[in-house]
């Protein structure tokens, strides 16, 4: 059954990270249409990109919602890894919108998890899902975006988590090596400094110090895969090895901190680009060893996301959550209203 249009016009949909913005229109529910990215890097401000976005498909949009890749904690917006800082009311009167929702990135993707078909997910490794357990959801892009789902009757909860930012625990010699050479940087090490695009590009450094050699601070995370996959740079491909091991190690802190045993959710940038390597890598071998607990995360699923926007997905499930509960309160307050009327 085909869906219908909107009654009051297309949906602004956003993800935004801290180096794209990806955007599109929703034109009837899960209807996406002229999906587009923009760099981050282009805009001066985040209102700069939404109107370079509608001018270029000619669009006017009463209700939007924003993805983005930091913490949504009140009306104020600084993102992380980047220089976008706005008011979402302000944001909102300047763009002419009715509606301007900014959630987290990673609660707008766990948000997704329900509505994913098989043909969105590749399984890595072993384990079932247990029907109605907690879910969870960790992805290495710019950064480390760490959520979960938790069910509650016929609906789930959403973690709104900025769980990439725990202390980093290393797990082997090798590890201990990276971490302080990265301490000696930074007061406080977390789990993203290592588990994200550019954690790759500090992972090779730190290997190549231990070992006497020059860093190459050219290299891009994009080049260091590239390079390390094609079997042309071996000390690529070690910090590709050793980054795996450590999102391995982060998935299953995860699943023993939520008991997820509905599964672990693979989403984010980088690992997608690892292609083949990933499902031999030592990510699934890492989050299995877990001392005592590794018979417990040994039966738990962990799913690479390959759907293609997984996020926007998301964000259109808080919307239309968002609207229809603002349609009932609106219904309810003129009910109460007439009800008021006739016994005046």
């Amino acid at each position: 059954m085909q869906n219908h249009p909107y009654p009051d016009g297309p949906r602004l949909l956003a993800d935004i990270g801290g180096t794209n913005a990806r955007f599109a229109l929703e034109l009837a529910p899960g209807a996406l249409h002229a999906v587009q990215t923009l760099a981050c890097a282009d805009h001066a401000r985040f209102e700069d990109a939404v109107r370079v976005y509608l001018a270029g498909v000619n669009a006017r949009v009463k209700h939007a919602v924003i993805a983005i890749a930091n913490p949504v904690d009140g009306d104020a917006i600084r993102m992380t890894n980047h220089h976008w800082a706005f008011s979402i009311e302000a944001a909102r009167r300047a763009l002419g919108l009715d509606t301007l929702l900014v959630v987290n990135d990673f609660t707008a993707l766990a948000m997704s998890l329900p509505t994913l078909r098989p043909g969105d997910l590749a399984q890595v490794g072993g384990g079932a899902a247990l029907s109605g357990s907690a879910v969870g959801l960790v992805g290495a892009g710019t950064g480390l975006g760490v959520s979960g789902l938790v069910p509650s009757g016929e609906r789930w909860i959403p973690l709104h988590s900025e769980g990439g930012h725990v202390a980093f625990s290393p797990l082997d010699e090798r590890e201990v090596t990276v971490l302080r050479h990265a301490w000696q940087r930074h007061d406080h090490v977390s789990a993203e400094r290592f588990v994200s695009g550019p954690g790759l590009v500090l992972i090779r450094e730190a290997l190549a110090a231990s070992r006497g050699m020059a860093p190459d601070k050219a290299l891009a995370p994009s080049d260091i895969v590239t390079r390390g996959l094609s079997g042309g740079d071996a000390l690529s491909l070690e910090a590709i090895d050793c980054f795996c091991g450590m999102l391995g190690t982060v998935a299953a802190n995860l699943a023993v901190t939520l008991g997820a045993r509905g599964g672990i959710y693979i989403g984010g940038g980088v690992v997608p680009r690892l292609g083949a390597y990933f499902v031999a890598s030592p990510f699934r071998p890492r989050f299995e060893r877990k001392g005592r607990f590794s018979e417990f995360t040994a039966r738990i699923p962990t799913w690479l996301i390959t759907a293609p926007y997984p996020a926007l997905q998301g964000a259109s499930a808080i919307l239309a959550d968002h609207l229809a509960d603002h349609l009932v309160q609106g219904r309810a307050t003129a009910s109460r209203s007439c009800t008021e009327a006739a016994h005046a």
